[in-house]
């Protein structure tokens, strides 16, 4: 299978912060409407990419958000100076003499400042930094900044994607790669009959609450449901052999649990079945904090769903850049094409 490495490229440098999803709404779409029957957008603005399968009366949900971390402009200070909030999670000391965009009236490049740490005290610099420690500094004057900037518009990391050896190195890894695996699902099964309808939604808000995945499973009610996003891959010096959830390059990764899910036991066991039918490189994954949509997917619907998640091992989650490898990425496309394709030959009874 041919790796689009331009396309993963245009995925994750496009913009679109919690709740600030319309520019990467747009690509998905784009990409999307030629693969499938239909495509929807519900109020809250998830995509929903539909496939007909053989049997219309079972439906199969498979989520990928499409926000990615970020922030949001609070004040502007009379030198111009902006002060934000964030937009999900982020890992303070990673923020230092970081260039970011901010999305006014037009796109505007900025820089995280904080206090030098020349004139630090001893006290200041055994702290670890909060994010309420930074700044943007636009370099221009207040007059200038409020042209262009106005509290309440999103701001996004700046960062190009690049390769470093089999691995893709960019912001909004997490979850632009699982944007770019259903997409590239959904083409592989172009031409394919389905036994069961396929819903691929692309969902808003993960970052801030599960927020979109909660409203698309109330409204899809599916009988299955699979999770698509990143995890942690902490296979770094000093990381003990417990502590690394997966590793980069040894397969996807099969979700059993995380903070928010336990995932069905028939689920993973099919899983697992199909990466072995097939000899996808696979390993297990539990993670102790954190979640995804995968919750949202499972329970936000009458009686709930089977549902199960494919994850994607990842380095230096939730910080200015993240990396994957290609060969996890290549796995998590093949293994979610094999389960749709025959998740009607499984038995799901208790």
């Amino acid at each position: 299978m041919e790796f689009k490495t331009r396309l993963l490229k245009e995925i994750c440098e496009i913009a679109g912060a919690p709740g600030y999803e319309q520019r990467i709404r747009e690509l998905v779409i784009k990409e999307v409407s030629p693969l499938v029957d239909e495509v929807k957008v519900n109020n809250m603005g998830n995509v929903y990419a539909i496939k007909k399968g053989k049997d219309s009366t079972k439906k199969v949900m498979v989520g990928a958000h499409m926000d990615e971390i970020g922030f949001i402009v609070t004040h502007i200070d009379d030198q111009g100076f902006v002060r934000f909030h964030t937009l999900g999670g982020f890992d303070p000391k990673t923020l230092t003499a970081q260039r970011v965009i901010i999305h006014g009236k037009e796109d505007i490049i900025g820089v995280m400042g904080s206090k030098p740490i020349h004139v630090m005290s001893a006290e200041e610099k055994q702290k670890n930094p909060k994010t309420t420690d930074y700044f943007i500094d636009l370099g221009r004057p207040k007059e200038e900044v409020e042209k262009i900037v106005s509290v309440g518009d999103p701001i996004t990391r700046f960062s190009e994607l690049i390769e470093m050896g089999d691995c893709v190195n960019c912001k909004s890894i997490d979850n632009r790669v699982s944007v770019f695996i259903l997409i590239e699902t959904l083409r592989a099964l172009k031409e394919q009959e389905i036994p069961y309808d396929l819903y691929g939604v692309f969902t808003v808000q993960e970052e801030v609450g599960i927020r979109g995945a909660n409203v698309s499973a109330m409204d899809i009610q599916p009988d299955f449901g699979i999770g698509l996003d990143t995890t942690i891959a902490y296979d770094l010096p000093g990381a003990q052999a417990h502590e690394q959830i997966t590793k980069l390059g040894k397969g996807t990764a099969i979700k059993i649990m995380d903070a928010s899910t336990i995932c069905d036991y028939r689920m993973v066991d099919f899983m697992k079945k199909q990466a072995a039918k097939f000899n996808i490189a696979w390993q297990a994954e539990i993670l102790p904090a954190g979640g995804t949509d995968t919750a949202g997917i499972q329970r936000m619907n009458d009686g709930g769903s089977i549902a199960g998640a494919i994850s994607i091992p990842t380095r230096h989650l939730h910080q200015v850049i993240e990396m994957a490898h290609k060969k996890d990425i290549l796995a998590s496309i093949e293994l979610l094409e094999k389960c749709v394709l025959e998740i009607n030959e499984y038995d799901w009874s208790y």
